[in-house]
């Protein structure tokens, strides 16, 4: 199988082919407690990694309804809290739910534009958010009992599929980082400003890792974020308005936004949506397990899906959404080779009580995007080398496997260079929803691929003929 792309616990690069084991006399590095102070600072590294990415949905979604303004404050509370939620479940787990692997769980952004669709069906679309929430709960329970028959897929995953589905992860997500550094407008060029508070953070990063050593090492991302915020302080990019109008507690009140409804087409559109989350949620636990050194077998992707749709099944009864991995804190761990899963439970803490407390929640928020991009050209770039790590294994000199891997990259990339390449009516929406979906469009051609070349009689019958 593949190498770890990861790290070890002393911060260098493993130099065995295969990943670190555990100790014979003692735990394995997953499931070690690190001192208080660690597992603070190092959590918090990773509230900060994931912050945006939580916040982003509700925002698009809540503004797109038309919420007001305390409205829209309160859905993104509800998600940061049912973050939380769905983080504990998938790090500290239960029965047989949860991978107990150093894994985030937030909002998925692939269920934004299906959302946004069922709201454009509504005659009001204030009223679009009990539809959905509906949908939601169908879909996560429908997907928790499904979960033990997907799991079966990673037969279907050799080095191959998954180092491309790791490197795709990557690459998909690094326009994120641009994004953010183009303060959230992709279709404009990057302020001159913004790009010097990038390349700033970027440069603070890199200096970091490379002079200091051991704890200060693996949490030189959070220190980046913090030291990219002030050098923005005199250039008035910190925008701390936030700060003045969040209450100190809130607590996000069952079906706030009313009942949920039951509606056929929502329905069949959200269970698509699981679908996907539960395809990328599949390779996302591959590439972590890949790089901690404990490999996800059936049983371990099992319990991680039951977590991923059972956190999205409860969401909606406090006002959140559907939730699945969060791939740029796979590259936070690679990085940082901190790799208990304690560090992550700790970081889900903290978003149930920054869900509980606004005006926490605006004290990360005051991070500027483009110090946040900075610091994302790394994370993602990191989930990307993984992946290429992997491919290395996967004997890519058969021409089979580098035609795997080429024509899977391509597809996958599509729409990240691309938006509007599926944008016809000749294409269903719900088939949309997969091939936006870069990871998803990617990981399906790699798996369709490895079972034509290697998985059938094709090629013999061919040959023999």
């Amino acid at each position: 199988m593949a190498a770890t792309p990861g790290f070890t616990e002393r911060d260098e690069p493993p130099e065995e082919d295969e990943p670190p084991a555990a100790p014979p006399d003692g735990p394995h590095p997953v499931d070690r407690l690190p001192t208080p102070g660690r597992l603070l600072a190092t959590g918090f590294q990773h509230v900060a990694a994931s912050y945006a990415g939580v916040v982003a949905p509700p925002l698009v979604i809540g503004a797109y309804v038309g919420l007001s303004p305390a409205e829209l404050a309160f859905l993104v509370g509800a998600s940061l809290f049912t973050a939380g939620l769905a983080t504990l479940l998938q790090t500290v787990g239960f029965w047989k739910v949860g991978v107990r692997l150093p894994f985030v769980n937030g909002v998925s952004f692939a269920g934004v534009a299906p959302m946004l669709a069922i709201a454009d069906a509504q005659h009001d679309k204030r009223d679009a958010l009990p539809v959905v929430h509906g949908a939601v709960m169908v879909a996560g329970a429908l997907g928790f009992l499904l979960a033990p028959w997907f799991c079966k897929l990673v037969r279907f995953f050799p080095p191959v599929v998954s180092g491309t589905v790791i490197t795709l992860i990557g690459l998909t997500l690094l326009p994120v980082s641009f994004g953010w550094i183009q303060g959230g407008h992709p279709e404009r060029p990057a302020p001159p400003v913004n790009l010097a508070l990038a390349g700033a953070t970027l440069l603070i990063v890199l200096v970091l890792r490379r002079l200091l050593k051991g704890f200060g090492r693996q949490i030189a991302i959070l220190l980046g974020l913090v030291a990219g915020t002030l050098v923005a302080l005199p250039a008035g990019a910190v925008d701390t308005s936030a700060l003045h109008h969040a209450h100190a507690v809130g607590f996000p009140t069952p079906f706030h936004f009313g009942p949920p409804q039951f509606t056929v087409p929502a329905i069949v559109s959200m269970c698509v949506v699981m679908l996907v989350c539960m395809t990328e949620s599949t390779a996302d636990m591959l590439a972590l397990g890949e790089i901690v050194g404990r490999r996800a077998d059936e049983k371990a992707i099992a319990a991680g899906l039951r977590a991923d749709t059972l956190g999205s099944a409860v969401s909606p009864l406090f006002n959140g959404f559907a939730n699945s991995a969060f791939a740029q804190n796979i590259g936070l761990v690679a990085i940082t080779g901190v790799r208990s899963r304690f560090t992550v439970a700790a970081a889900g803490l903290m978003f149930v009580l920054l869900g509980l407390s606004p005006a926490f929640a605006s004290l990360i928020a005051v991070v500027p995007q483009p110090v946040l991009g900075g610091a994302g050209i790394v994370l993602f770039g990191t989930v990307a080398a993984s992946g290429i790590n992997v491919l290395l294994t996967a004997r890519l000199e058969r021409g089979d496997n580098l035609l795997i891997a080429a024509t899977s990259l391509g597809v996958g990339l599509i729409p990240v260079v691309s938006k509007t390449f599926y944008a016809t009516s000749a294409i269903p929406e719900t088939l949309k929803v997969i091939l936006n979906s870069g990871v998803s469009a990617g990981c399906l051609t790699a798996v369709v691929l490895n079972l034509a070349f290697h998985h059938t009689g094709i090629r013999r019958t061919v040959r023999g003929g």
